[in-house]
């Protein structure tokens, strides 16, 4: 584990959890309000396992891959399942990645076009300078 301390079971408390995966104790409430980890009860206290640190890994690993809420869900929906459900899961992933990536190359070559205009427009802008001086 990254920092974060542990206690001999493999369970985290909210600011473990929170610390380990760098993300705030409120996301991980909000990621209980929306059903997608159930962390246990050590008295008022949340306890969180391996299950609920994987499943927040996965939501993680979406969020940053511009997946939408019902997209992780279905994706951290298939974790829990028999091995037949972790080849849905990879190719459900699989088959989302290759629309991620599809998206992230046309932005890419967006950005290049617009990049291009900018110096363009900038080398416009300092020879008409050069002519007013």
């Amino acid at each position: 584990m990254s920092g974060a301390t542990k206690d001999t079971k493999d369970r985290w408390t909210v600011g473990q959890l929170a610390g380990d995966l760098g993300v705030t104790t409120r996301t991980l409430r909000f990621y209980e309000a929306e059903g997608l980890i159930s962390p246990g009860r050590n008295g008022t206290s949340r306890v969180y396992d391996h299950r609920d640190r994987a499943r927040m890994r996965l939501i993680l690993r979406g969020k940053r891959f511009g997946m939408s809420l019902p997209e992780i869900r279905e994706i951290v929906g298939m974790y829990d399942g028999a091995a037949s459900s972790e080849r849905r899961q990879l190719q459900t992933l699989l088959d989302r990645l290759g629309e991620i990536t599809l998206d992230l190359q046309a932005r890419q070559r967006d950005l290049a076009r617009t990049l291009t205009e900018v110096t363009d427009v900038a080398g416009q802008c300092r020879r008409r300078l050069d002519e007013l001086d």
